[in-house]
């Protein structure tokens, strides 16, 4: 059965980010714009990603230009503006396509797990997977970081 252990990302810096590295821990998967009125939500996924990493958190921050070039910067670009910015110190990857045609194959294996929901439908929609790899739950772009659904669903997977 696949999982997201599965499926590989490349950093930011451009090296291979197997989220089998993350396995024995949930994580959050965000795609994240610098030029978006939700940016601010930044602060508040720094904050979840220092709160719950002691319980085995990863924020992984995903840029994408598909919603409305909100994004247009260059992968250097992007990261600094990132720690700059909002102190991001969680692990970034290399900008790509999450929704369509062109999606990366991990995006299109959660909307085959979680269906509607898990497609992204504006920057900073976050996709949960559990410590074994499963897809768990899809939370709406303006569900902040911070908020009470997101805090007990990774407690709960942090704990199943």
């Amino acid at each position: 059965m696949t999982t997201a252990h599965d499926f590989s990302f490349t950093t930011i810096d451009g090296k291979p980010l197997p989220l089998s590295q993350f396995k024995g821990g949930p994580v959050l998967i965000v795609n994240v714009a610098s030029k978006c009125g939700l940016t601010p939500q930044y602060e508040g996924l720094v904050q979840l990603y220092h709160d719950k990493q002691a319980d085995g958190l990863v924020v992984l921050g995903v840029p994408s230009n598909q919603f409305m070039g909100q994004e247009p910067g260059t992968n250097e670009e992007i990261q600094t503006f990132c720690s700059m910015t909002f102190g991001v110190d969680f692990p970034l990857t290399e900008k790509v396509d999450v929704k369509g045609e062109g999606a990366h194959p991990f995006y299109k294996w959660m909307l085959g797990e979680l269906g509607q929901p898990a497609e992204p439908i504006w920057n900073f929609h976050k996709l949960l997977i559990g410590k074994d790899g499963k897809a768990l739950k899809a939370f709406d772009p303006r569900t902040e970081p911070l908020a009470p659904e997101i805090i007990s669903a990774i407690d709960a997977a942090v704990t199943a």
